[in-house]
């Protein structure tokens, strides 16, 4: 298909997106998926209306409870007025490329009419986590009215920074017994996160586990925002309210204090760099007037960002493919 076909076809149900309809919504996320002509139209459409969404990425180690608690904060801002959208990313298989995608099975929510909007991803093997994919379906998410979105990422330890790169506000979850002192100094959560949650706090030990990451953050925050300890127990709801009360006072905290804008930039910037390296194994390393005015475009909402990435690929010579490009 080219890309005026792609265009039309996706003309059509972007308007239905836009006016609420959950099904084309679901069709064009499936194209976002499938990428090609089609997943370049979506992100057309969808790049200049986005950006007013805050992001929020869940992160942490399989099993600590990371989709219920999705669930539970999902539920909290719906309360609240917001218009929430799940994106959940799962892990696939190193042999056969599947994933379960079975994530909604734990956010009983989704079944409701008037719930979040759920959408299951596969990683499809992106490092870190976060498939390549997934930063395309948050655009068009936020684009299409969502003013909330909860990713939640694979949980693959201490390489699960993507998040961190996308989110506006990372949570990253750990559980009773997860670790001890040293645990928490060397695990990376202090240059990721913004709330720091011990789920399933009906459980022995996770006093001894807020315990561990408040000195690790006596010992080596550093910025204007601490990250707050939550303790919650997400199947029976306890501590949900005071989550999604940090989740808004963390939101507040970037507003007033301006890094939201310059973090857009880095987005856009970093989407470009994604879709550079996903097609060709390049990277822009050093700035040159032309990827800093697509970069600029980008972060406007003027230029989708895997446009911008295929106009600096148009202008790279066949045989430089796989080398550092800048200037």
């Amino acid at each position: 298909m080219n890309a005026d076909a792609a265009a039309g076809q996706v003309a059509g149900l972007f308007e239905q997106a836009l006016g609420g309809d959950r099904r084309a919504l679901g069709r064009l996320l499936t194209q976002v998926e499938r990428g090609g002509p089609p997943a370049d139209a979506v992100a057309t459409a969808a790049w200049p209306l986005a950006g007013g969404a805050h992001i929020v990425g869940i992160t942490g180690a399989p099993g600590v409870g990371k989709s219920t608690l999705c669930d539970g904060l999902a539920k909290a801002a719906t309360s609240d007025g917001r218009r929430v959208a799940i994106l959940a990313v799962d892990p696939s298989s190193p042999l056969t490329g599947g994933a379960i995608l079975g994530d909604r099975i734990r956010m009983p929510s989704a079944a409701s009419h008037d719930g979040p909007f759920v959408r299951s991803m596969a990683s499809r093997g992106q490092s870190g986590g976060l498939a390549l994919a997934a930063l395309a379906a948050v655009r068009l998410l936020d684009a299409t009215g969502h003013d909330l979105i909860v990713v939640e990422t694979v949980g693959i330890g201490q390489v699960e920074t993507d998040i961190a790169r996308t989110a506006d506000t990372t949570i990253v979850v750990v559980s009773p017994g997860w670790g001890d002192a040293v645990q928490a100094n060397k695990a990376g959560l202090l240059e990721m996160a913004e709330i720091l949650v011990v789920n399933k706090a009906d459980r022995a030990g996770a006093g001894d586990a807020r315990r561990d990451l408040e000195h690790m953050l006596d010992l080596g925050h550093r910025g204007e925002w601490r990250p707050p300890v939550t303790l919650t127990a997400a199947t029976d709801g306890e501590g949900i309210d005071e989550l999604y009360k940090n989740v808004q006072g963390h939101r507040r905290h970037l507003t007033e204090t301006g890094p939201r804008v310059d973090g857009r930039a880095r987005q856009a910037a970093e989407e470009v760099r994604r879709h550079l390296h996903h097609w060709g194994d390049l990277t822009v390393d050093q700035p040159s007037e032309e990827t800093e005015a697509l970069f600029a475009d980008v972060a406007a909402g003027r230029l989708a960002p895997s446009a911008a990435a295929r106009t600096l690929l148009a202008g790279i010579e066949p045989d430089t493919a796989g080398e550092v490009i800048g200037a």
